[in-house]
């Protein structure tokens, strides 16, 4: 097969989808499929990009490696590999979702959209109407565009429950993001963790708690951090490392207390080993739909402490974490029920056990399973409605 994948973000941005994305991708071409990657320019992309397409955007009024993309004109579009896809897939149901519907058309491909993102969590960074108007807005906008296309898919239980919010009462299906297990095997090393202890002058006996993603306002990392002092005065040793950057890290760093060390961004390929490290991953966040770096988290054997919400109880089950009240004083109960020595290992365990089911391999043959039933499908109903209703 031959697939198209429509991107608002990709590598070398950092975020869930680019990485999801990514992994996809190399999942399906080791497995024989041929798959074009469509995504705004970047500045720091690399000089060669096999099967990477880079659209037209611009970095004017755009967060930090985030460009925003534009619409391509048609010379642009004329010199795109797109007759022959067989299939189009896109992560957003704006305009990289609206070139996908269009060029599925042209085609006579069907399009398939994943639901990635809570997107009334994110209206801040788009302040051209009210909110009550920008919520009401999207969420019809996605709705009537999950209608459009012919596969809806969505990471877990959380955009499900979202995208039934905004009206969609069409037919989806459950699509977990996958992670490469091998490398992160490969990291969960006495060696590595050592490393890593010594990088950031953390002491080899300290218990080591770690944060990771993008530091912005909806991931209610004020909480998180209140909760980690909290916890902090049963246990003085504990340290927290907090790995990436964002428009609040400066906020955070003036009112952080102690034991916290950020890290700011750091390439992808170090993050096994800074997961392998620690004892245990914390978030605050319930803005997340499954998130890519707690799936990480349980691959490196890192078990979790997380905020009640949809995509925490798809991911911890068992002994591989603890959920909690989304408040101080129950994330730092949980924090330090979850350090309990004589529990660690068996959590950590138990954490390595949950992240098979996520292994790219996995993921990927039965992505790939749904584009085939899709087609065969579609050469039956050529001329029918949407599965989508």
């Amino acid at each position: 097969m031959r697939i198209g994948f429509v991107t608002t973000t990709y590598l070398p941005s950092r975020n869930g989808v680019a990485t999801s994305t990514a992994l996809f991708a190399q999942g399906l071409r080791e497995l024989g499929h041929e798959v074009d990657i469509y995504a705004p320019n970047h500045p720091a992309r690399p000089p060669a990009e096999e099967g990477v397409h880079r659209l037209p955007s611009t970095m004017m009024g755009a967060p930090a490696d985030y460009p925003v993309l534009l619409w391509p004109n048609p010379p642009v579009v004329a010199a795109l590999p797109l007759r022959g896809t067989d299939v189009f897939h896109t992560m957003h149901p704006f305009l990289a979702g609206a070139l996908a519907r269009l060029w599925g058309r042209r085609f006579q491909a069907p399009v398939v959209f994943t639901a990635h993102t809570q997107y009334e969590q994110y209206l801040h960074y788009a302040r051209v109407m009210p909110r009550r108007m920008s919520r009401s807005l999207t969420r019809s906008h996605v709705a009537t565009f999950a209608r459009s296309v012919d596969q809806v898919l969505v990471p877990g239980r959380a955009m499900e429950e979202t995208l039934r919010g905004y009206g969609y009462g069409g037919p989806l299906s459950r699509m977990p993001n996958p992670v490469n297990l091998a490398a992160f095997q490969a990291a969960d090393t006495p060696q590595v963790r050592s490393a890593v202890r010594e990088r950031y002058q953390i002491a080899q006996g300290a218990p080591l708690v770690i944060s990771l993603g993008r530091l912005a306002a909806e991931k209610n990392l004020g909480t998180l951090l209140r909760s980690f002092d909290l916890a902090r005065r049963s246990r003085p040793e504990l340290r927290l490392l907090m790995v990436g950057d964002g428009p609040v890290r400066l906020a955070l760093e003036a009112h952080a207390p102690g034991g916290v060390v950020f890290t700011g961004a750091l390439p992808y390929a170090e993050v096994p080993q800074l997961l392998a490290a620690a004892d245990v991953f914390m978030t605050a966040s319930t803005s997340e739909v499954l998130p890519m770096s707690m799936i990480e988290a349980l691959a490196s054997g890192t078990p979790l402490v997380a905020a009640r919400s949809p995509a925490a109880q798809d991911l911890i089950v068992g002994d591989n974490g603890i959920i909690c009240a989304a408040s101080e004083a129950e994330l730092a109960a949980g924090l330090l029920r979850a350090l309990d020595s004589g529990q660690l290992p068996r959590r950590a365990q138990a954490a390595r056990d949950s992240a098979q089911q996520y292994d790219l391999r996995v993921r990927a043959r039965a992505m790939a399973r749904m584009y085939e039933e899709l087609l065969e499908w579609r050469g039956e109903q050529k001329s029918g409605p949407t599965r989508s209703g």
